[in-house]
C-alpha cells in the first residue's frame, strides 16, 4: 500500500526518474521488463553483410483479418528482424512462405486462393518461381537499400459449409441429440468453411465425451471434401466415444522425502467414481496446495483394468525443503519496515511446514512520521514475531493440525498495543473447496487508546469455516470464496473481557464471456462484537475500516466513530467492493472499482455512523504468476483530514 501527499507525490516520480534515468535510452530495452514497449520488427539499415527487406502487403478487398493471417502465417514477417546474408538465401525464405500463405487463406475457408510474392520486382507463385532472376534482382539492392517484397493475395470467394455429419464411427450411424448436443458440434451448414473451425469443433466432441466418462474419446476420421465450382465443402467426422469408466486405482510416484499417504489425503476422489477431465483437474489443484511440492502431474493409464475403471499415475516433484528470506519496505502510512522469515517445508516427511518471521517497524504516528513528543531509540521500534506450524494429514486422515504464536508491539492512529498470542486447531478438509477448523486461542496483553489503557487476557474457543471455488486465487474470474468465523471468550475460561467476535467476507467472480476479458466482481464483509460495551473492549480488538483491503482511498483503520477526533473502533463492520476488470489487451487492464464501508458503535450494523464511499480506476499488468495491480482511489465524501487520494501497488487482485 503506498499513499502519496501531494510534496511526496513529487518526490516519488523524482525517484522514479532517477531510477529509469540510469537505464539504456531505448526504451524498448528500458521497459521491456513489462513489455509495455517493445521494438517493432522493422528490418535493419542496408548493410554488406546482409540483405534486409521492407515487406508490404496487398489483399483483395483489402481485408484486414485476412491480412493479419497471412502475416501470422509468414515466414519473411516473422525473420524480417534477421535478415538472410546473401540474395539467394533470401529468394528461397520467399519461395518457403508461398505454400504456408496459400494454406493460410485455405484455412480461412478461401480455396480458390492465389498468391503471388514480388521479390525485387520479380514475381513468384507456387511452382513457377524465377528463382534466378530474382536473385540477380535482389543482389543489386546490397548495401544500398532494403530490397522490396511485396505479398500480393487472392483470396477469391470464401466458401461455405454444405453438409456437415457426425457419425458414431462403431455404427456408422449420427448421434442422437441427447448424446451429442448441436451446442457442442456449433457448425453447421452455412457456416463459413474455416478448417480451425472444424478443428475446434473436433476439439469440443472430444471434451464432451470425455465429460461424460468416456476417457478414451478421440477422432477415429476427418473427411472433408472441397467443392470448387459450388464453393462448398462437405465436412464428416467419425467419433468414437470410447467406453465408459470409472477412476481406477491411484498410485502416487515420484515421493522421495514426501510421506505418498499425506499426497493420497489430498485426493478427494475415490476409486470407483466417475472418470473426467474436472475431477484430474480438481485433483492436480488439491494436492498443489501442499507446500512440499513443486509440481504435480497426473498420467492416464492406456488401457482400463478389469474393472473398467482407468488407472491413475500421480506424479510429483519434491521442493526444496529450506527457504529463506528479507525484505524492506517504506510506506507514508507506516514507515520504514525489515522483515525477515526462514521456513522448513518438510520437517519430518509428513510436509510439515515450521515458519519463523520476524518483523521491525517504526511506530508511526499520522501518516508516517515520527512522535515527537518522544526521543528516537528503542521506544520508537515495533516488532512482530510469529511462528507457525502446519502437520498437514494426521494420521492419513483429512484433518490438519495448525499451531501459531505471535508475540507483537504495534502503534496505529488510533492505538498502541502489546500482546503475546497462541493459538491451535484442527482443521478438517471436506474437499478442494470446503473446510472448517476449531481449536483455542489465549492472548495476553495491553492496548491503549484516547479511551484508556486495558490490560486484558483472552481465551476463545475459535470456529470458522471456509469456501472458495474460484478458478484463481490471484485473479479469479469465477465462482465464490467465502470465510466466516466466530470465537467466544468466556470468562468461565479465563477472559478478562467475555465477548464473542464474528465475522464474514464473501465474493463471487463472473466472467460475461468465455476469455475472461470482462469480470464482474463483488465483495461484502460484516462483523460484530457482542458481550461488552465498547470503551470495555482493548482497542486493538475492535473493529475499523478504510485502508487497502477494506475501504481504499481512505486512511488505514481511520473509519469507525471518534472520540475527540481520534478513531476509537466499533463493535460491528460493514465492508462492500464492486469492480469491473476489464482487459484490454492480453496483458493489460484497466478495473474501474467502488468501495464503500465503516465501523459502527453498536453491536450491528445501525448505520448511525455515515458510510464512506471511494470510487477510483485501477491498472493491471498481466503476468504469469499474477497480476501487478495499481489503484488510485478518491474518497467521495470525506471529512476532515481524509486524503483527497490514495495509491495502492500490490500484485494480484484486490479481492
Amino acid at each position: 500500500m503506498l499513499w502519496l501527499s501531494t510534496r511526496r507525490w513529487i518526490v516519488f516520480l523524482f525517484l522514479v526518474g532517477v531510477l529509469f534515468s540510469g537505464l539504456p535510452s531505448n526504451p524498448a530495452v528500458a521497459f521491456d521488463l513489462f513489455g509495455w514497449f517493445r521494438g517493432s520488427d522493422e528490418p535493419p539499415a542496408p548493410s554488406a553483410e546482409a540483405l534486409p527487406y521492407s515487406l508490404d502487403y496487398v489483399v483483395g478487398g483489402d481485408n484486414k483479418d485476412l491480412q493479419q493471417t497471412l502475416k501470422d502465417a509468414s515466414t519473411l514477417q516473422s525473420l524480417q528482424s534477421d535478415p538472410p546474408p546473401d540474395a539467394a538465401a533470401l529468394v528461397a525464405r520467399a519461395g518457403a512462405d508461398l505454400p504456408r500463405l496459400i494454406d493460410a487463406l485455405w484455412g480461412a475457408g478461401y480455396y480458390n486462393a492465389r498468391v503471388t510474392i514480388n521479390v525485387a520486382g520479380v514475381p513468384m507463385v507456387l511452382q513457377a518461381t524465377r528463382t534466378e532472376t530474382a536473385t540477380r534482382a535482389v543482389a543489386g539492392y546490397r548495401a544500398r537499400a532494403l530490397v522490396p517484397i511485396q505479398i500480393v493475395a487472392d483470396p477469391g470467394p470464401q466458401f461455405a459449409l454444405r453438409n456437415v455429419s457426425v457419425l458414431d464411427s462403431r455404427t456408422g450411424r449420427p448421434f442422437a441429440p441427447s448424446e451429442l448436443p448441436p451446442r457442442v458440434v456449433k457448425i453447421k451448414p452455412g457456416d463459413p468453411a474455416r478448417s480451425a473451425d472444424i478443428l475446434a469443433a473436433e476439439a469440443r466432441i472430444v471434451d464432451h465425451f470425455r465429460s461424460q466418462s468416456r476417457p478414451f474419446a478421440k477422432v477415429q476420421q476427418q473427411n472433408p471434401v472441397v467443392f470448387h465450382p459450388a464453393q462448398a465443402m462437405d465436412v464428416t467426422l467419425g467419433i468414437d466415444p470410447g467406453p465408459r469408466a470409472g477412476i481406477g486405482a491411484i498410485t502416487i510416484q515420484g515421493a522421495e522425502n514426501v510421506d505418498p499417504a499425506v499426497v493420497r489425503s489430498f485426493i478427494y476422489t475415490e476409486p470407483g467414481d466417475p472418470y473426467s477431465p474436472a475431477a484430474l483437474a480438481s485433483m492436480r489443484k488439491s494436492i498443489s496446495q501442499i507446500e512440499a511440492l513443486s509440481s504435480v502431474r497426473i498420467r492416464e493409464a492406456e488401457t482400463l483394468d478389469a474393472y473398467g475403471n482407468l488407472p491413475l499415475f500421480v506424479e510429483i516433484t519434491e521442493r526444496p525443503p529450506r527457504i529463506i528470506g528479507a525484505s524492506a519496505q517504506y510506506s507514508t502510512t507506516d514507515g520504514p519496515a525489515l522483515r525477515a522469515y526462514w521456513a522448513h517445508r518438510n520437517l519430518f516427511g509428513g510436509a510439515e511446514r515450521l515458519r519463523l518471521e520476524g518483523n521491525i517497524f517504526y511506530l508511526t504516528e499520522d501518516g508516517g512520521q515520527p512522535d515527537r513528543n518522544e526521543e528516537s531509540g528503542w521506544d520508537n521500534l515495533g516488532g512482530r514475531f510469529r511462528a507457525s506450524f502446519l502437520k498437514p494429514a494426521l494420521w492419513g486422515t483429512r484433518n490438519d493440525l495448525l499451531v501459531d504464536a505471535l508475540v507483537e508491539r504495534d502503534r496505529t492512529e488510533g492505538y498502541t498495543s502489546r500482546l503475546v498470542n497462541a493459538a491451535a486447531g484442527i482443521r478438517h478438509r471436506f474437499s478442494q473447496t470446503f473446510s472448517i477448523q476449531g481449536g483455542i486461542e489465549y492472548e495476553r496483553g495491553q492496548a491503549t487508546d484516547i479511551l484508556g489503557q486495558i490490560d486484558y487476557t483472552l481465551v476463545g474457543l475459535p470456529l470458522s469455516l471456509s469456501y472458495d471455488s474460484t478458478d484463481n486465487p490471484l485473479n479469479p474470474t469465477k465462482g465464490v470464496r467465502l470465510i466466516a468465523s466466530v470465537t467466544p471468550y468466556p470468562e468461565f475460561l479465563g477472559s478478562s473481557v467475555p465477548i464473542t467476535v464474528a465475522r464474514g467476507t464473501a465474493s463471487t467472480y463472473y466472467a460475461f464471456d468465455e476469455e475472461a476479458r470482462y469480470v464482474l466482481a463483488g465483495r461484502l464483509g460484516l462483523g460484530s462484537i457482542v458481550g461488552a460495551d465498547l470503551d470495555e473492549i482493548p482497542a486493538n480488538r475492535r473493529f475499523y475500516a478504510g485502508g487497502g483491503g477494506s475501504v481504499r482511498g481512505y486512511h488505514y483503520q481511520s473509519l469507525s466513530p471518534t472520540f475527540l477526533g481520534e478513531p476509537i473502533g466499533g463493535r460491528s463492520l460493514l465492508e462492500a467492493s464492486l469492480e469491473a476488470r476489464i482487459k484490454i489487451t492480453d496483458t493489460i487492464g484497466i478495473v474501474p472499482f467502488v468501495d464503500a464501508g465503516t465501523a459502527f458503535e453498536s453491536s450491528y450494523p445501525d448505520f448511525d455512523e455515515s458510510i464512506r464511499v471511494a470510487v477510483g480506476l485501477g491498472l493491471r499488468y498481466y503476468t504469469g504468476i499474477g497480476p501487478i495491480r495499481l489503484d488510485v482511489a478518491i474518497p467521495v465524501n470525506p471529512e476532515r483530514g481524509d486524503p483527497s487520494y490514495a495509491i495502492y501497488i500490490g500484485i494480484g487482485q484486490a479481492f
